[in-house]
């Protein structure tokens, strides 16, 4: 399939955003200046204020003279870029694949997308006239490369100039030499030597060209043609998995959106399985007919291309989704994984159960899959350093406990001391008190010597017991250090058994 490249150029963008913000500046010409060389310079002109004659570049000085009632307002390149940014974010309902091209114009690789607007000339008109609706004056155009689309849009006698596939030659043969995106100086001595139009460049020989007028030239010209290519860099991960839905009349009722993921979620699915591989993350957008876009993101702890189980991560952030006046596409995009064969054990079960990894899914999209861990076995004796947590699906510490050391379900930040009442010298606890409270042993099971690791910290040696109070409750308490005459011994509190 041929690659086609639709270039957008907003020409009035930094007058259109104010005349959104303020309609009554509608109503008189204005300008858009900033600061330049100790003068004031025309930026950017409205309808009004061009068809009095003012164009960019003009001193503010000489504009006022051409319109005495001209408008004038300090220019906001920021803000400029953010509205720039923004409709970017909207033409992501034609095609997922949008790059920036300087500050008034956009990229767009439609290969592929014509068909779903009646070819190529329908979508130029749908996204020129919704453009319009929102207030933004444009002029677009598609060609084979970024640098044809572009000339086209910029410098194309008519609106919505296309260059048909493999036509981009003859298209741009009547653009002046400037639509390579030259610098000026480099145009200026094309025109010395007879060379206004593109086409002109044709003919001449390629390393004359570089040698008298530079490579950049060449490399322009062999880009506009195809001959070298040039990249589009998207704004945002374009995700190979994708699913869209464009719907007749807009949508804002929260069961007609849920129906809309449940069908985006299935063709998405579909697609997965055919390459055998499983969402990961998934970014659903609705496109609003206001130009906003909504969008919810959900991750799952392991590939999965279960659409019931992806719909259910989605509940509770549809819930926060705003339709506003109506929502007119959804898109369902997915970062995947391969997804091959489940590993069962020997009894026939799966490795990890299915229902856990939905849980783990579920309270991901609430908490953060960051955030949904477990403890895993770690080389060490030493109780504080035994244990460390991993994600709650991660292969990492399988290994199960040891079976014959038990250890307590809790264990203490901190272990707390606690006062003792025990025979010397390694019977267990007839009590202990513990935040005031004493607490009656009934069953004891110890001691369990444990010794601190040699290349760490130096610690004392502490023997463990388990004992069971009256009321049933267990705890996991130890003396530190080896039992001397004379010397009373330090007990603590580390951990409680469920």
């Amino acid at each position: 399939m041929a690659r086609r490249i639709l270039s957008l150029w907003l020409p009035r963008l930094s007058a259109d955003r104010l005349a959104r913000r303020q309609p009554g500046m509608a109503a008189r010409p204005f300008a858009v200046v900033a600061g330049g060389q100790g003068r004031a310079v025309v930026v950017g002109v409205d309808g009004l204020a061009e068809e009095a004659g003012i164009v960019p570049g003009m001193a503010l000085a000489d504009a006022r003279a051409v319109e005495p009632g001209l408008l004038a307002v300090e220019a906001d390149p920021a803000a400029d870029a953010r509205a720039l940014d923004g409709i970017a974010d909207w033409c992501g309902r034609y095609t997922p694949w949008v790059g920036l091209d300087g500050a008034d114009g956009l990229l767009l690789d439609v290969t592929g997308c014509a068909h779903l607007f009646g070819g190529e000339a329908g979508l130029l008109r749908d996204l020129a006239g919704r453009l319009h609706r929102f207030g933004y004056d444009c002029r677009p155009a598609i060609a084979d490369t970024p640098a044809a689309a572009a000339a086209l849009a910029r410098y194309g006698a008519g609106f919505g100039e296309i260059a048909p596939p493999g036509g981009a030659r003859a298209a741009l043969a009547a653009l002046p030499a400037a639509a390579l995106r030259l610098p000026g100086e480099t145009v200026s001595a094309l025109g010395r030597f007879g060379l206004h139009r593109i086409g002109d460049l044709y003919a001449m020989p390629r390393s004359g060209l570089a040698s008298r007028l530079g490579s950049a030239v060449v490399r322009r010209l062999d880009q506009a043609l195809g001959l070298v290519a040039e990249p589009v860099s998207p704004r945002r991960p374009v995700p190979p998995h994708s699913a869209r839905l464009a719907f007749a009349e807009p949508i804002s009722a929260p069961a007609s959106i849920e129906a809309a993921l449940r069908r985006l979620a299935g063709d998405l699915c579909a697609g997965l399985e055919r390459t055998g591989r499983g969402a990961r993350r998934l970014e659903l957008a609705g496109f609003r007919t206001d130009g906003r876009v909504e969008r919810a993101e959900v991750g799952t702890s392991r590939p999965s291309r279960d659409p019931r189980h992806l719909v259910r991560l989605f509940a509770e952030r549809l819930g926060h989704l705003d339709p506003g006046p109506g929502i007119e596409v959804m898109t369902l995009l997915a970062a995947a994984e391969p997804l091959g064969a489940a590993q069962l054990a020997f009894d026939g079960r799966e490795g990890v159960p299915p229902d856990l990894a939905e849980l783990v899914d579920r309270l991901g999209s609430r908490l953060g899959l960051d955030n949904v861990l477990r403890l895993a076995p770690r080389e060490s004796w030493w109780p504080e350093r035994m244990a460390e947590p991993v994600p709650a699906l991660s292969a990492a510490g399988l290994a199960s406990w040891p079976a014959d050391r038990p250890r307590p379900l809790r264990l203490l930040p901190r272990a707390e001391p606690i006062e003792v009442m025990a025979p010397v010298p390694d019977d267990p606890p007839v009590m202990f008190r513990w935040r005031d409270r004493l607490h009656r042993i009934r069953r004891a099971d110890g001691p369990e010597r444990i010794e601190p690791e040699w290349w760490r910290e130096l610690c004392e040696p502490r023997d463990y017991y388990r004992v069971e109070d009256e009321d049933g409750c267990r705890y996991w308490v130890y003396r530190a250090g080896l039992y001397q005459p004379g010397r009373t011994p330090r007990w603590f509190l580390h951990g409680m058994f469920g």
